[in-house]
């Protein structure tokens, strides 16, 4: 039958007839069983996150709310004049071979588990209609409404009616609309009451029945405007008249409502349907006297004019079950989609609370697991292993920043690039002034700055040579760039190495808990490795800055030697080209000699060059502090690279958060760090309370889809 009934689609828009031929034929089992299912998930709090197919009874205090309520149900409802009911109220009903009546108290989500407990408690079975009345103003009671101030509740009283000659049919009365403070009603009761019937009108869910007294210009009543504000195209309202009784035959007013009834002032979708309740003279006569005098009533007069359909209980029950059930059919899918899509929301912010932590054993595994997992993703990027999902797409900027080995390759080898670029204080070059620059100098001038310097600085050395010391100072000087960059170098892998630590933590931990573990272990563990970092640079720089320069690299000694054999090149050159009578601009290597003697040849090319000894050790001094220079530079690079980055940094990278660590931990430490805060752990029942409530409730539509499959 539910197969027929979805495949059908049932489904409810402006051009569906009301009471045109149903999949479900009304009052049937199948009917039954469909608004059982809408009922069970609403009685287990489903309501709650999700909104459900419903018919929501509102009105205007003394509207004749609940004469409508006694109508279609069979029971009265307690009523004073002048007093509202301050809850919600869902009336069940359904056709049933025999009569039975449960009264319960669905707590709301605002009590607390041990109010919930007790109203939980709250239940009154197989009792007669004429009890339900007492009943429900014990229910009153133990909601504690009037105690402390409570004007209104949340909860919702629950009164399953069953029987032969009940429809099968579901409502939510709703309390009356309050217009003035009165003695029995205050002016926060009358800003409360709106409100909450406006939360359940906003459904889009609902289905509005809004009672309407003929007694009253209906442009004047609240319930109208409400359900015009909420509903503006009415496409999910149906109007009920009540009280017709109270119209002087023949007037405008009579007039005026038979307009109503006929959808042509205020226009809903479903329509309206007229009512004659029992008055204050005939409140005591029974529900078929009753239903007799409404029959009578309209039967004569204007009211003829109406359709049937649109006259009386009778026709309003038959009316009711069919929007209710096409509201449920219409609704049906789209509910189903919405709860499984509200469940897998509730998982994964679940998940995102991680594991329940409250004993200590329970903290200490929780940190274990993910100290494990920590230590791992860091030893990973450190290796430049990066095959575990975490690390991402290599091209984008978070991936990268994640492949903690490749970020510090790359900065290690720019840092190695800017030392041999921007390393030195001048950049010395050969040629005349005119290739000079502000960081650059040509090096006859630098020889004279040496020359200066030596003066400056001679100690007991001979004439024709240089005191050692002075390769010190040159190197000192040309050196004097290397702090900084090596500083910055530092700076730039320190920051990769803590965005990378940051990016797994991220992934291994829960905000709150990688707030403590930041906080409290990883944050001084990097301090620690940082301090380790700063000294080593500290020793591996010291010799750069300061005392006698020293290797016993062979490529100092090559390079002085290839330095020396560079200018004796370049003087023979020279000479040559002054023995055989070359122009010094002409480039090319091919002369044409007939005859030259080799005594003269050599002799020329024995002569000293015209510079004097003094500037002749400034250049030696100059190729020794250049050769060292290179040496030093490698050396630097190198040192800063394995001995601080490698053995102080990135060494025992892996262990700042380690299980050994979690397993060492002080209690106390442990405590807060993983204990869940007082909010985390009501957030963490909240959803685990919806998740449970959202779980059931799939399993009851499963049901629903099985049986329909079937």
């Amino acid at each position: 039958m539910f197969k027929s009934l979805f495949s059908t689609g049932a489904k409810m828009d402006e051009n569906t007839e009301p009471h045109g031929p149903q999949s479900v034929s009304l009052q049937s089992k199948d009917h039954g069983e469909l608004l059982d299912v809408i009922d069970r998930l609403r009685s287990q709090g489903i309501n709650r996150y999700i909104p459900l197919p419903q018919l929501i009874v509102c009105g205007d205090q003394s509207s004749g709310k609940s004469s409508v309520l006694e109508a279609v149900s069979g029971v009265q409802f307690p009523t004073k004049d002048g007093f509202c009911t301050r809850f919600a109220t869902e009336l069940i009903l359904r056709r049933d071979r025999e009569e039975n009546v449960n009264v319960t108290i669905m707590p709301g989500a605002e009590r607390t588990d041990s109010e919930k407990k007790r109203l939980d408690r709250f239940q009154a079975s197989m009792v007669s209609m004429d009890e339900i009345p007492a009943i429900i103003s014990r229910a009153e009671e133990a909601m504690g409404l009037g105690v402390n101030n409570r004007a209104f509740s949340d909860d919702v009283l629950r009164v399953e009616i069953s029987g032969p000659e009940q429809p099968h049919l579901t409502l939510v009365d709703l309390p009356g609309l309050i217009h003035a403070p009165t003695k029995q009603q205050s002016a926060r009761e009358v800003k409360l009451v709106p409100s909450l019937v406006r939360t359940y009108m906003a459904n889009t869910r609902s289905v509005i029945l809004a009672i309407v007294s003929a007694k009253n210009d209906y442009a004047n009543q609240i319930v109208t405007n409400l359900a015009r504000e909420v509903d503006p195209g009415g496409l999910r309202t149906l109007g009920i008249i009540t009280k017709p009784d109270t119209l002087h035959v023949g007037s405008d007013s009579e007039r005026a409502f038979v307009d109503l009834s006929k959808n042509e002032d205020v226009f809903f979708r479903l329509g309206w349907h007229l009512l004659k309740n029992r008055d204050y003279t005939s409140r005591q006569c029974s529900l078929e006297e009753r239903n007799e005098a409404e029959k009578q009533f309209f039967s004569h007069g204007i009211w003829t004019s109406l359709p049937s359909s649109s006259l009386g209980v009778g026709a309003l029950k038959s009316r009711l079950s069919t929007i209710l059930k096409d509201q449920i059919l219409h609704e049906l899918p789209k509910l189903i989609s919405d709860l499984k899509a509200s469940n897998e929301e509730c998982r994964r912010r679940l998940a995102s609370l991680g594991e329940a932590r409250i004993t200590l054993p329970e903290q200490r595994m929780y940190l274990i697991r993910i100290s494990h997992a920590f230590s791992s993703l860091v030893k990973a990027a450190v290796d430049g292993v990066y095959v575990h999902d975490f690390f991402g797409d290599a091209m984008t900027e978070e991936g990268y920043n994640k492949r903690l080995r490749a970020a510090i390759q790359n900065l290690v080898l720019d840092f190695a690039s800017k030392m041999h670029a921007e390393g030195h204080y001048q950049g010395i070059v050969d040629g005349s002034d005119e290739h000079e620059s502000p960081s650059k100098i040509s090096r006859p001038k630098y020889v004279k700055h040496v020359q200066e310097l030596m003066r400056n600085s001679r100690g007991r050395e001979l004439p024709g040579t240089f005191n050692p010391l002075l390769i010190g100072d040159l190197f000192y000087e040309q050196s004097k760039p290397w702090k900084e960059l090596v500083d910055r170098c530092c700076e730039s892998i320190l920051a990769a190495v803590k965005l990378g630590i940051e990016s797994v933590i991220s992934h291994t931990a829960d905000e709150v808990t990688k707030d403590g573990l930041l906080r409290k272990i990883i944050d001084p563990a990097m301090a620690h490795h940082e301090e380790r970092l700063e000294k080593r640079i500290a020793e591996v720089m010291r010799p750069h800055l300061a005392g006698h320069p020293m290797t016993y690299n062979q490529y100092f000694t090559d390079t002085i030697r290839k330095a020396r054999q560079e200018h004796a090149k370049k003087a023979h050159a020279q000479q040559l080209k002054t023995f055989f009578g070359i122009s010094p601009g002409r480039t090319d290597d091919w002369i044409q000699a007939s005859r030259f003697s080799m005594s003269q040849l050599q002799e020329t090319l024995s002569q000293q060059s015209p510079e004097n000894m003094e500037e002749f050790c400034c250049s030696e001094a100059t190729d020794c502090m250049l050769a060292y220079y290179e040496v030093a530079l490698k050396v630097l690079v190198d040192n800063v690279a394995v001995l601080g980055i490698e053995q102080c940094l990135l060494s025992g990278l892996a262990d700042i958060f380690s299980p050994n660590v979690v397993m060492t931990m002080e209690d106390d430490v442990l405590r807060e760090i993983a204990a869940e805060p007082d909010d985390v752990q009501a957030e963490r029942k909240r959803l685990t309370d919806k998740l449970g409530a959202l779980e059931i409730g799939q399993k009851t539509l499963n049901r629903l889809n099985r049986h329909k499959s079937a």
